[in-house]
Parts: structure tokens; C-alpha cells; sequence
């Protein structure tokens, strides 16, 4: 399996144990989605949004949140809802990179800082860590039988890297590098497939390989960051121990 894939599927199986949260990161993005957009909420216009509201659907988000989310998006209580980043290492040496979405910055350096100095490890710079991962998009697509080969020789001309069945959930995985993602979510619908869920993540270029018991130590600042409200993603160069 490729890099991608394997960090996607520890990550999902990990960000999803907590609903709440994922609907309350989910309301966020619809709220960004929105304002960069130009205040477009018409999914059929606003690409971003349209791909938010597949991972709603996809996290069974209910039709009455996804609504008021699409509604708050116009107050004037989220007009200041800003995309912030950290960088830092945690325990260990690991090269830890956050997305944040937060209408109070001062708050949020401020709490970001603190759950890195309580785990063992330090807040960076402004680059100090992101030359260590790749920015890449995803999408998973509903696997009706088909064939990888064909199907990763049809999306490469859009961006298309990697390409892999996940079995279990009975879908397809295709990762890119993210400047394809408009390329590759255009490409998708118009054929016909459909999209399960899709976004942007962050790849290690490399990884390191920790003891159990620093795995749970590097483990305890990732969950302090993702309990965060404020926290949208987490990545790490941890090397990834799925089961």
C-alpha cells in the first residue's frame, strides 16, 4: 500500500472514534467553505463546499446541523473564523503539523502551546516542520467492481498518484498531490463516480519508528491537539502502527 493510503486509513480510524467532535470540525469547514467561496452557499457553484458536504454525508452528519451550519456561515459571529497553522515537535523528536480554524487567535497560540509544552514537546517556527510533508488530496469513491489498472491510467492525466482499493470499506482511494484536486474532483463527477469523501491532508516524506511506550507519549499530545475546539487536523512523522 502507499504512503498515503496507509497514514489516511490509521488517521480515519482514529478521527472517527469521536462524532461530536467530527461534526463540530465538519460545521467549521462548512463555515470556511462558505466564506472562501464569496459567500456562496450554493454546493452546485462553491466546489469546496460541495466536497465538505460529501464528508458530512459521509460522517452521517444530520441534515438539520449541516443546515444551520450553512445558515451561521452568514453571521456576523463567524465572519472573523480564520485558518491558522502550527507547527512543532512533539516527544521524541516527531514533527508535528496543526490546522486550526479559530475566530481568536491570541486563544488558540496560547492553547496549541501549552498542550505541546505539556506533552514534552516545543511549538516551532513558521516552516520549521512543513518541509517535512507532502500537502496532498484524496478522494474515496464508491468501488462498484472497478478495474484499478484501468482507473488509475483514466485519473493520471489529472493528477492522480496513487491509487488503492480499501476492501473493507468497499471503496477506492485516489491521492494526488493538492494542487490537483479541483482537476480531479471535476473529473470524478463527470464520469460518474461517486464521491464518498474528499480532502486535504499532509504526507510524511519520512517517518520514524517509536517504542510502544513512546508511541504513547507522542499519542498524548496528538489527542490533547485533536480535543482542542478549535483543531481541525493533526499530522505527525510517526510511523504509522496499523493493525
Amino acid at each position: 500500500m502507499g504512503r498515503a493510503f496507509e497514514f489516511r486509513k490509521e488517521r480515519k480510524m482514529k478521527r472517527w472514534a469521536a462524532m461530536s467532535k467530527i461534526f463540530a470540525r465538519l460545521n467549521k469547514d462548512i463555515i470556511l467553505a462558505i466564506k472562501e467561496g464569496g459567500g456562496i452557499s450554493d454546493p452546485d457553484t462553491n466546489a469546496r463546499l460541495r466536497a465538505v458536504l460529501q464528508n458530512c454525508k459521509a460522517a452521517n452528519m444530520p441534515k438539520d446541523n449541516v443546515e444551520r451550519a450553512i445558515k451561521k456561515a452568514t453571521d456576523k459571529d463567524t465572519s472573523d473564523y480564520k485558518e491558522v497553522t502550527f507547527e512543532g515537535y512533539g516527544p521524541h523528536g516527531i514533527a508535528v503539523y496543526v490546522e486550526t480554524a479559530t475566530d481568536n487567535n491570541n486563544r488558540t497560540v496560547a492553547n496549541v502551546r501549552s498542550h505541546f509544552n505539556r506533552s514534552g514537546g516545543q511549538l516551532g517556527t513558521t516552516g520549521s516542520v512543513e518541509f517535512m510533508f507532502n500537502r496532498m488530496c484524496f478522494f474515496n469513491i464508491v468501488d462498484t467492481g472497478l478495474d484499478l489498472d484501468d482507473l488509475t491510467l483514466e485519473l493520471i492525466d489529472v493528477g492522480a498518484e496513487e491509487v488503492e482499493r480499501d476492501d473493507e470499506a468497499n471503496q477506492i482511494i485516489i491521492s494526488a498531490p493538492f494542487e490537483s484536486f479541483g482537476g480531479l474532483q471535476s473529473k470524478l463527477e463527470s464520469d460518474g463516480y461517486e464521491i464518498v469523501e474528499s480532502g486535504l491532508e499532509r504526507v510524511p516524506t519520512t517517518t520514524k519508528a517509536l517504542s510502544p511506550e513512546q508511541v504513547e507519549e507522542v499519542e498524548g499530545l496528538i489527542e490533547r491537539l485533536e480535543g482542542d475546539e478549535d483543531v481541525q487536523a493533526v499530522f505527525h512523522t510517526m510511523e504509522p502502527a496499523i493493525g
